[in-house]
């Protein structure tokens, strides 16, 4: 049994990054191991989370399982979690509680947790607690060990807990079962090394590393070969990617203009830090037509004191500046959008009103806000948190009130204009119309035939709601 360790988590040193190739490797006795077995993921949290999930469904196919649209017809199930707030936490643990009925009538019936949660200490202790039914927990740094993982539940028919609680590799040649023909995650650094005092990031995913640049090039001109028309480059923090190089000067907008160049028809990028993003940066994306027109540019609080004791190392002012200099460069149809967090352990009112300041002046296309969760392990959860559940209540109220606003006021701009999109699915809406996203990140509802699915083609935007766009294909 190896448990993850949040001393350990903690820990930077100077050690160098390996790339390890060779690493991910299917044993001879579990390649058919799934043959005649269903599989299922659910998946918690971020996009490094699904692409994680993409990740675990190829292993689990290169083992002869085949996916089940339901928990109830699975032969094994795997919880991918999130840590980032007590929401996720609370939902996972509600899911096992489903799970556990379903096991006493199906008692091979294989039950795993993975992701950010394994990785923390205090989650672990409680599964060999508590939830002794389950089979295995692995965490988001051997992903790729999962097929000795199972061997070793099987062959001993007990919990198998394997978690490391180290800083870090980078693990190529593991295989993707994506989730869409037409647009695909693709990794380019791991970890993080910011230590914002309110995120447990840093402890479940390890220190900042990058992947090769010929890697995710390598990998972006595959997917084109295969029809794909949209990456988005994923990291914890993109805009830090390079830094941890010793051997080259390249950074992220190195990364940029080379993804650009190869020729993909779209190029997003997720998640930015304030601080890590350049003009340089600015640069490259004003100069190249595929990278989109969407920055994610998640500021927290509006307050500079707040701020600071959130460990962002920026202020309400250089934040400011950078979201001007962004707007100056790429022009008012760039969309913008941002996180924001109330309740954050001594917030005043006059804190939370700069919040409302700054949303008012940046009139974001949307945002994500959140109340304040404390994570056990990071130095947030021992300040004094006193702002009553009510107050936090009320203020993500008023400010959501804000956010829709020039959300929408941002769509009603965008009616009789044409704009690209690319056609991903039928809509969930109605099942006459397709759905896909501008290059500006917004949900558009077509009138068009199924045979557009997988297009970008230019739509007449004819209605605008809030959160989404109806249009009409502009022949």
């Amino acid at each position: 049994m190896l448990k993850p360790n949040l001393k350990e988590a903690k820990k930077r040193t100077n050690e160098d990054i390996k790339i390890l190739r060779n690493e991910y490797v299917i044993p001879e006795d579990m390649k058919d191991f799934g043959l005649d077995k269903k599989y299922y993921i659910k998946t918690y949290g971020c996009q490094m989370n699904e692409h994680d999930s993409e990740m675990i469904s190829a292993i689990l196919e290169d083992m002869k399982y085949t996916k089940s649209d339901s928990f109830e017809n699975a032969d094994v199930i795997i919880l991918n979690t999130c840590a980032i707030r007590e929401n996720a936490h609370n939902k996972t643990f509600g899911m096992l509680g489903r799970i556990k009925h379903l096991k006493q009538t199906k008692p091979n019936l294989m039950v795993g947790l993975a992701g950010c949660m394994s990785q923390e200490e205090s989650v672990v202790d409680e599964i060999i607690s508590r939830y002794k039914w389950m089979d295995f927990v692995f965490g988001t740094h051997n992903i790729h060990k999962l097929p000795d993982i199972l061997r070793k539940h099987v062959n001993t028919n007990k919990l198998e807990v394997n978690v490391w609680s180290n800083e870090g590799n980078v693990i190529e040649g593991i295989p993707s079962k994506r989730d869409s023909k037409y647009k695909a995650w693709v990794n380019i650094m791991y970890g993080c090394d910011k230590f914002c005092t309110y995120c447990i990031v840093p402890y479940t995913r390890g220190k900042q590393r990058s992947r090769m640049p010929e890697d995710i090039i390598s990998e972006v001109k595959d997917l084109i070969s295969k029809g794909y028309k949209e990456v988005t480059l994923l990291g914890q923090n993109v805009n830090a990617y390079g830094k941890d190089f010793k051997d080259r000067e390249y950074k992220m907008e190195n990364l940029l203009e080379d993804v650009a160049k190869t020729g993909i028809q779209r190029v997003r990028f997720v998640t930015s830090h304030p601080w890590d993003f350049t003009d340089n940066m600015i640069d490259v994306i004003a100069k190249y037509d595929n990278i989109c027109n969407y920055i994610h540019l998640p500021v927290q609080s509006g307050s500079s004191r707040i701020l600071k004791l959130m460990g962002r190392r920026y202020t309400k002012e250089s934040y400011l500046k950078l979201y001007e200099r962004i707007r100056n460069k790429l022009g008012e149809n760039c969309s913008i959008t941002t996180d924001i967090i109330v309740g954050f352990p001594g917030e005043t009112k006059e804190d939370f009103e700069e919040t409302l300041s700054l949303v008012r002046k940046c009139k974001y296309d949307s945002a994500f806000t959140f109340i304040y969760s404390p994570r056990e392990g990071t130095p947030a959860a021992k300040m004094e948190d006193n702002v009553s559940l009510d107050e936090k209540n009320k203020r993500l109220y008023k400010l959501n009130e804000e956010i829709n606003k020039y959300a929408r006021n941002v769509n009603d701009k965008l009616v009789g204009k044409i704009m690209p999109v690319l056609l991903e699915s039928v809509s969930e809406k109605d099942h006459n119309m397709l759905a896909g996203y501008t290059d500006t990140m917004k949900l558009v509802n077509v009138k068009a035939d199924k045979r557009f699915i997988g297009e970008i083609v230019n739509v007449k935007i004819t209605d605008a709601k809030t959160w989404s766009l109806d249009g009409e294909i502009n022949e």
